[in-house]
């Protein structure tokens, strides 16, 4: 079969504007869920209880559907697209959706019945808490359900990304914080243990994530008819690349859930701060790291499979200077800004200033990990497109028991020593593990010889640091006490924070105008 012609980096560029617009609006719509949360349910046992009950299906989704269904199925679908015709392309994506179907059902029976077991696994320290055991496990009785439908969600999602279709998938979630809002500020208050309307709200939210995309599947007329087929040569191959990397794909997920584990042993609210502070730093993730390698891996699969490896390697560069532009700068952001961020958004209701000040502490610490959590993301696809997923399974090991060291030391020394925010050791600890596991990564792809930089890296990241340096004496300039965060009314810390993220970000965009940078800098070099 003709290849077909490279993909364009203008196109590249609008396919990742177009999941950034939509992941947009699911952020904003996230954070709107997150300040609910706060200021209806605080940072407390509850909340506590909730946030293991909904981390528990939350991280296996990771392993099932975006990170190892997409590391599997999007590299043999885009052969199956590219090289097969169209009744084998179909009657692989019958056979994937049928035992795919399948193997979640068994494993989501197997979560509700043992949900007990799994809540003493990754929080045991609730077991002593009086209350929190109890209450997760009944509210993951609810929640872990969500595991089946997401992960088919994803796996429409997978299909859309690989024909191209970047909107839908990307629109979904906001489905989602609709449903856990709703449920928060109506149904909450009408039930006698407020809490369980959030548990029921994550299942209705994945059953209304799935029907949502059904139609749009069936309007590009790749809706699957679900069949039985393990022995499918594409099926065999897509979970054989699954398998490694439901553990590869996932070590920022394995670090959050070892963090977590290790939070429950602390104080209570432990959890709750790293639960907020990691949405905020998720924020920027997900707009910029996460749309590129929704939109990359896709096209780098194609490239393979299409042998294009000259295109393969600028079209990963691309991704990267894309990464290191955003990502350098919404980590300095979120380190300056942490406390008017967390005070504007969450402080009120059931969120005090203790809870302000540990959250604070939290995000600061994920803050320092952003680079290597959106490196991460952008260097992953690259094993995976060229169906190499052991790689990053061995790079896996080596940074989550970094993290586990890490986190497990500093949490027992901070709090032995009756040091304010343990939980601050643990974030600390993963986000040094995502640098190392993305520093890992990319030595990987050199040593494979897979990334070729072309000229101008030195100037490039001279512009940055330059551009860096400006925003923080900025944000130094417009700086306020945290006393006056707490004490200013929502409208003026609102319009004051406006203020200095715009401000912040303005200058840093000007400096790199005026030191040269233009957008025809980030063509890759075949369009």
């Amino acid at each position: 079969m003709k290849p077909k012609k490279p993909i364009s980096g203008v196109k590249l560029a609008l396919k990742t504007s177009i999941v950034s617009g939509m992941t947009l609006l699911s952020r904003i719509l996230g954070l709107v869920r997150d300040i609910v949360f706060a200021r209806f349910f605080g940072a407390g046992l509850l909340m506590d209880a909730f946030l293991v009950a909904q981390r528990i299906p939350n991280m296996l989704r990771r392993f099932f559907a975006e990170g190892a269904f997409s590391a599997g199925f999007v590299p043999v679908m885009a052969r199956y697209k590219e090289q097969h015709d169209q009744d084998e392309a179909r009657e692989y994506l019958d056979a994937m959706a049928g035992t795919f179907g399948v193997v979640l059902f068994v494993v989501t029976l197997l979560g509700v019945i043992g949900a007990p077991l799994l809540v003493l696994v990754v929080a045991p320290g609730f077991v002593s808490d009086g209350g929190d055991f109890d209450l997760a496990a009944l509210m993951l009785r609810f929640t872990f359900p969500y595991l089946f439908f997401v992960s088919l969600t994803a796996f429409a999602g997978g299909i859309f990304n690989t024909y191209g279709r970047f909107g839908v998938p990307a629109f979904t979630p906001v489905l989602l914080n609709v449903v856990l809002i709703a449920a928060a500020v109506w149904a909450a208050p009408l039930l006698e243990q407020p809490i369980m309307a959030l548990a029921y709200a994550v299942f209705v939210a994945g059953v209304l994530q799935l029907l949502f995309q059904l139609p749009f599947l069936a309007q590009i007329r790749v809706l699957p008819r679900p069949k039985w087929r393990p022995q499918h040569a594409g099926v065999k191959r897509a979970f054989k690349l699954m398998i490694p990397a439901i553990f590869g794909s996932s070590v920022a997920q394995i670090n959050v859930l070892l963090s977590g584990i290790i939070a429950s042993l602390l104080p209570v609210g432990s959890i709750s701060y790293l639960y907020y502070s990691d949405r905020l730093m998720e924020f920027p993730l997900g707009l910029f790291g996460i749309a590129l390698a929704t939109v990359t891996l896709p096209y780098l699969s194609r490239l393979w499979a299409n042998d294009e490896r000259r295109e393969f390697a600028q079209t990963l560069e691309w991704s990267m200077k894309i990464a290191v532009l955003i990502a350098v700068p919404a980590a300095v952001g979120l380190v300056m800004l942490a406390a008017p961020l967390v005070t504007t958004l969450f402080y009120g209701g059931e969120f005090n200033q203790r809870s302000v000040a540990m959250t604070v502490l939290a995000l600061q610490a994920y803050a320092l990990g952003l680079v290597g959590f959106s490196f991460v993301k952008v260097l992953a696809p690259a094993f995976f497109a060229r169906e190499d997923t052991r790689t990053p399974v061995k790079i896996g090991v080596i940074a989550l028991l970094a993290n586990l060291v890490l986190g497990g030391s500093s949490a027992w020394y901070l709090s032995s020593n009756n040091i304010a925010g343990p939980h601050t050791g643990l974030a600390a600890a993963t986000s040094i593990a995502a640098l190392l596991n993305a520093a890992l990564l990319y030595r990987g792809l050199r040593k494979a010889e897979v990334i070729s930089h072309g000229p101008g890296w030195g100037v490039l990241l001279l512009r940055i640091v330059l551009a860096n340096a400006a925003m923080i004496a900025v944000l130094m300039t417009l700086r306020r006490s945290v006393a006056w965060w707490i004490d200013a009314a929502l409208t003026d810390r609102v319009a004051w924070l406006v203020l200095s993220v715009t401000a912040g970000a303005g200058i840093y965009f000007i400096v790199l105008v005026t030191l040269g940078l233009r957008p025809a800098q980030f063509r890759m070099r075949h369009d």
